[in-house]
């Protein structure tokens, strides 16, 4: 008789994992000192706020800035025209066009340091305003004088002429390209009264 030997293998008990409580580690405070002011906070809705504001700008009037000896060196009517026109490419290079157009739309006239514009109408005017005080420094900068002003006109009263019929549509025509009266003979065309 035989007999069978059965081996019996034995498993390996899992390891045992001991976890131990650890002390939390405490995070660090920063501590901020705000500057306490003796005076009580004032709400930017309540009359003191308004009070404190006119104290402020009161105060700031105190301080009055001393006028430095600034140049005001003469300066003719040409030398005024390239700088304004100077300025006005300047604009358009960087693509304000419109303005660009309003500098050119008209010569302006110099009476001693005072330079006057004439613009077609209020809106135009608007926006020359909007850009005046830049055209006033780069001028006073680059001409030595500190005492240029800018006046702007207003004229609304554009004339143009209408044509109102067929001889005065060509007469017109004839203004703007006087080749158009070979044009007329070459066809035969013929104006009807």
């Amino acid at each position: 008789m035989t007999t069978a030997t059965v081996a019996t293998t034995q498993e390996p008990e899992p390891p045992v994992i001991v976890v131990t409580p650890t002390t939390p580690v405490p995070t660090p405070t920063i501590k901020i000192d705000i500057p306490q002011s003796n005076e009580p906070k004032v709400s930017a809705f309540s009359i003191a706020s308004i009070r404190a504001k006119k104290a402020l700008e009161e105060s700031s009037r105190g301080i009055v800035k001393e006028e430095a000896h600034l140049p005001t060196e003469s300066f003719t009517e040409t030398e005024m025209l390239l700088h304004w026109n100077k300025y006005a490419q300047r604009l358009g290079d960087k693509g304000y066009k419109i303005m660009e157009s309003l500098l050119l739309i008209n010569d302006p006239k110099l009476n001693g340091t005072s330079i006057t514009i004439e613009l077609p109408n209020e809106g135009s005017k608007l926006d020359f305003e909007k850009e005046l005080n830049a055209l006033l420094g780069h001028l006073k900068g680059h001409l030595h004088n500190h005492d240029i002003t800018i006046t702007v006109i207003v004229n609304e009263s554009i004339e143009s002429k209408r044509s109102f019929n067929d001889q005065d549509r060509y007469n017109r025509l004839h203004e703007i390209n006087p080749n158009i009266e070979l044009l007329r003979t070459t066809f035969g065309l013929d104006l009807d009264d």
